[in-house]
């Protein structure tokens, strides 16, 4: 079951971070694209299985067997602290820990994974407070011992209290812990401990989805709470460093880490105390083995797939026929429909860089419209992703409860609407057709893409030369995602880039995104008043329509602010690939799932009978 969590930075680093990182593509007469592209659906559909979860029930497996799966890059610490901001980190250790709740994606609907819980609302004093239970069956462990630690409310209430809010610390979850009163003041979210099973969230006032921003992930507390005690916030840090022995790791997840050799593979090992049992009582994970592969690129991911030595890949667009057709008895392909989320194109308006050419250019709604207007997604669909893709012209996904489909974005592909655009801001092609600004300076602005992403690179090429068409000079910057996210959320030093923040199943999700007030408020972030009277808006709506419970009048709320968002084009989506799955046949796939809401769900599967 996919697990939803609040932290949409968490989302935007790892998306960042795993961006596919497929070979040049080879070239293609438009001619052969628009043929290959016209055959594709049926052809596809006739040699993939689609098989999405619609919470079916899961089958008891049997133990046994090691699974392969891989990542592109060594994580950087075993301490959770850290690893919330680094997605190959995280990755690692979210093996080792498990959430508060589940969500149900094809239902719409939250269920307990760890607790029970209540939401009590007071209208009277218009507060509302949610009441959690811890079950009794959960406990941390570790590999080889026989020691047993119960989880207890301390495991979410010291890491809620101590942790993020410490200065010295700045956690990013701390800004959700706040809400926007109606008066225009702030207010705290406590997080109260009531005995060793119970806590309780308590909200200054009736929000909405008060599920969704309390849900969270356990950390060991009695480990983390002693180091702060003892040396600080540079205790808290210095716990479980990358050269610790992982198995000292304790779990309460699904493995135990036991082992890591750098630049090669992380070894886990079944969690026999896990909480989640199957009718037999057994540990609903079965293969007894993990191994995770540290392969630095896709390629190499591919060639260890196709030597049987992986259980499950997804391939690049130009991989996809050669996936299909080669299936025969070692793997079989499912499809997906086309992403929920995007990739988006964003530009810096941090004042931080005020005297920069481009801070001035950014800073008009009219350019980044223009930008929209020179994004050609059919063409990046056709030559990048082998007509694989759909234009992604919306901002909340389908199953975002308040998806409009008559709510969509107006600059599309459309030179001309740019140069129009462009020319209300004063900008124009010179004699020679270079677009020059009004004060004769020349139209050129970097593009910082993730350097461990090939699509991406197309993409980014493809943009380039869209612009260069007008007489726009776009300079393509492959970064390493370590200085990336140094960029995003330190020195604010880049000018426009590629990035993505996952998936909006709820409208409120993002909390640290949206708002200006939001450390993760890409184009300009934590602002202390709204920069222009639009963000205003757009806090204002956010605010409002995230404390009404009628969904009716929520709905106008949420109407309004996604008009604004795709009226102003602080991001610009990109186009929203279609998928496919290749799962190893030595596994039983009767708990295999793949879709575009969950992805492919394989923590179930066991292997097929010998």
């Amino acid at each position: 079951m996919k697990k939803i969590l609040q932290t949409a930075a968490m989302a935007a680093f790892c998306i960042l971070n795993f961006a596919s990182c497929g070979k040049k593509i080879p070239e293609m007469t438009l001619e052969e694209i628009a043929e290959y592209s016209k055959n594709y659906e049926s052809l596809f559909s006739k040699k993939t299985k689609y098989k999405p979860y619609e919470s079916q029930k899961f089958v008891d497996g049997k133990s046994g067997g090691t699974w392969n799966d891989s990542i592109t890059s060594d994580p950087k610490t075993f301490n959770q602290y850290i690893a919330h901001m680094d997605g190959a980190s995280h990755t690692i250790i979210s093996q080792t820990l498990d959430a508060l709740l589940d969500y149900d994606a094809y239902k719409k609907k939250w269920t307990g994974r760890t607790v029970d819980y209540e939401i009590e609302t007071d209208e009277k004093k218009g507060t509302l407070t949610v009441h959690y239970t811890l079950k009794g069956n959960l406990y941390w462990t570790w590999y080889g011992k026989k020691e047993k630690v119960p989880v207890t409310s301390d495991d979410i209430v010291f890491w809620y209290n101590e942790i993020e809010p410490n200065p010295d610390l700045k956690n990013s979850g701390y800004n959700g812990q706040f809400l926007t009163m109606p008066d225009g003041s702030e207010a705290h979210i406590d997080c109260v401990k009531i005995d060793e099973r119970r806590f309780d969230f308590v909200f200054p006032r009736i929000v909405a989805d008060p599920l969704l921003s309390t849900n969270t992930e356990f950390f060991p507390s009695f480990m983390y709470k002693e180091a702060l005690k003892e040396k600080g916030a540079e205790g808290v840090k210095s716990l479980f460093n990358i050269s610790s022995d992982p198995k000292e790791l304790p779990s309460m997840g699904e493995w135990y880490i036991v082992e890591y050799t750098p630049g090669q593979r992380i070894v886990c090992k079944r969690n026999p105390y896990f909480h989640e049992k199957d009718s037999s009582g057994n540990a609903s994970i079965y293969p007894d083995t993990k191994i995770i592969r540290i392969v630095g690129n896709q390629s190499t991911d591919y060639l260890l797939f196709k030597q049987g030595k992986l259980e499950c890949y997804t391939p690049q667009p130009e991989e996809v026929n050669d996936v299909i057709e080669n299936q025969k008895d070692q793997y079989t392909v499912y499809r997906a429909d086309g992403s929920l989320g995007a990739t988006m194109w964003t530009f810096n308006q941090n004042p931080k860089n005020k005297d920069e050419k481009f801070y001035k250019w950014f800073c008009k709604k009219e350019f980044r419209q223009a930008m929209s207007c020179l994004l050609n997604r059919e063409r990046i669909i056709f030559q990048t992703y082998r007509g694989l893709a759909e234009v992604k012209d919306s901002f909340f996904p389908e199953p975002n409860e308040f998806y409009n489909p008559q709510i969509k974005l107006e600059y599309m592909y459309n030179k001309e609407k740019a140069k129009r655009l462009l020319g209300k801001i004063g900008i124009k092609q010179d004699k020679k057709g270079v677009m020059r600004d009004s004060a004769g300076d020349e139209i050129s602005f970097d593009l910082s893409i993730s350097s461990a992403s090939g699509v991406l690179n197309d993409i980014a090429q493809i943009v380039a030369d869209e612009c260069a068409s007008v007489g726009i000079i776009v300079n393509i910057r492959q970064i390493d995602f370590q200085k990336m996210v140094e960029q995003l959320t330190a020195t604010f030093d880049w000018q426009s880039i590629f990035v993505g923040l996952g998936t909006n199943y709820f409208p409120s999700q993002g909390s640290n995104v949206w708002p200006s007030s939001g450390n993760m408020h890409l184009w300009n972030p934590s602002q202390t008043t709204p920069a222009t009277e639009w963000e205003a808006r757009v806090d204002y709506l956010y605010n409002e329509a995230s404390y009404t419970i009628n969904r009716d009048i929520a709905k106008k709320y949420w109407d309004e602010y996604q008009r604004i968002i795709l009226e102003q084009c602080p991001i610009i989506y990109l186009v929203r690939s279609k998928s496919f799955c290749a799962f190893s046949n030595r596994w039983n796939s009767e708990n295999f799932y793949y879709d575009n809401k969950n992805g492919a769900m394989t923590s179930k599967v066991f292997l097929s009978a010998q």
